[in-house]
């Protein structure tokens, strides 16, 4: 009798690791945020540095995944990121200060990083022939967990409070964490491996070779140009509503729009990048998300403001789901996870300064000029979609 295939169990239990990760960092400093002002009198920019330390520590520790799940495997790395995160959760609830928040976001930040990277290798190494449709589930799985958990997370605030709130999510955390980095391995050549699966031999460029590669660099431009718009727009979009004479509670509208193509076009996006190609799946959102900036301060209406930021969530999404199975076809996968994890620092470190902090900045200084600000976010869409229209796997394209 043949051995029923492991793919969608070790697919799932990479989803359920990733899951938690994901929750605490795009939900649960927004569920906090309140308490942290009253009890530790901060400010709103005190505040907002937890979000600076999650995407420093996630970025700090990409590169570092990617070589270590080469030597010690991916189980072991999800399991440390699992510990990691819902460790530091249960620690979280016994904080007094913010300087302890910081700490929390910057573990967080690193867990997501041992769990994330490791789930993406692994999902498109046992679905070697549908790499975009799984990345996409993966993507998914960690984009809405915040849309999923916020509404739980704000009733157990209200009902259990603050410390047991952080001490009962610490703890499912860390156990539905621990029980799927079990199961999460790269395949194997037995026969509980299916040919497709068992088939598929990593190989590829070295990161040397990568380094020196035109791909890469204009994959890490992408993620510069269209990291910074995307990102822009999770701090921005009820301040647009706001100044443009929404209510607070319409205005979040624009935000919920960009959540859920943010999360739900991961799956979508995924799909179709293994049908029509990665790079034209990618220049067609980043172009569409590039106009949509460029036309939304002239539009007017709740809904339409809400249907141009579902496109910029969409394209937003996109890039996270799609440009990994995208550098898997250019690099292999021998070393994906250290290519991938270079790739990504250009995101921790160079699009939150050039998106979200200079959209502020600008804003700031010309007293609310949000054309200004989307059409220099509108523009950097753009220049990604021809950026990536640049990338063409498997071929020697060098500096």
């Amino acid at each position: 009798m043949p051995v029923k295939s492991p793919r969608p169990f070790i697919l799932i239990a990479c989803a359920c690791a990733v899951f938690w990760p994901g929750a605490y960092i795009f939900g649960l400093p927004g569920v906090l945020r309140q308490h942290w002002q009253k009890v530790f009198d901060a400010d709103g920019g005190t505040i907002g540095g937890a979000v600076f330390f999650i995407l420093t520590g996630a970025t700090c520790f990409m590169y570092l995944c990617g070589r270590l799940q080469e030597k010690y495997g991916p189980g072991r790395l999800a399991a440390l990121g699992s510990v990691m995160c819902g460790g530091s959760s249960i620690w979280l609830s016994q904080a007094d200060k913010m300087t302890d928040t910081y700490i929390w976001a910057f573990a967080v930040g690193a867990s997501s990083a041992f769990v994330y990277l490791p789930g993406l290798t692994v999902v498109q190494r046992w679905y070697p022939e549908r790499r975009g449709l799984v990345a996409g589930f993966f993507n998914m799985a960690f984009g809405l967990s915040a849309a999923v958990m916020s509404p739980v997370f704000s009733i157990l605030m209200s009902k259990w409070g603050y410390e047991a709130l952080t001490l009962t999510a610490g703890c499912a955390a860390l156990t539905i964490g621990l029980t799927a980095s079990a199961l999460i391995r790269f395949p194997e050549n037995d026969r509980s491996t299916p040919a497709s699966a068992a088939s598929f031999v990593p190989d590829g460029r070295s990161v040397k070779e990568a380094l020196k590669s035109r791909e890469f660099w204009c994959l890490w431009l992408t993620w510069v140009f269209a990291g910074a718009a995307g990102a822009s727009m999770l701090v921005l979009a009820t301040g647009f509503g706001l100044a443009r004479g929404l209510s607070l509670a319409h205005a979040v509208v624009l935000l919920t729009a960009f959540n859920l193509t943010n999360g739900c076009g991961r799956l979508i996006s995924g799909y179709f990048s293994d049908r029509i190609g990665r790079s034209r799946i990618m220049a067609m959102s980043f172009a569409g998300a590039g106009l949509a900036y460029l036309i939304m301060p002239h539009m007017v209406g709740m809904w339409l403001w809400a249907a141009l930021a579902a496109v910029i969530g969409f394209a937003f999404g996109t890039l996270f789901a799609v440009s990994g199975p995208l550098a898997g076809d250019c690099f292999g996968m021998a070393h994906f996870g250290a290519i991938f994890g270079l790739v990504f620092t250009a995101y921790g470190f160079v699009s939150g300064p050039l998106g979200p902090w200079l959209s502020g900045h600008i804003l700031d200084v010309t007293r609310g000029n949000y054309t200004l600000v989307f059409s220099y976010l509108g523009l950097m869409y753009i220049a990604a979609a021809g950026l990536i229209l640049l990338v063409q796997p498997w071929r020697e394209c060098r500096l």
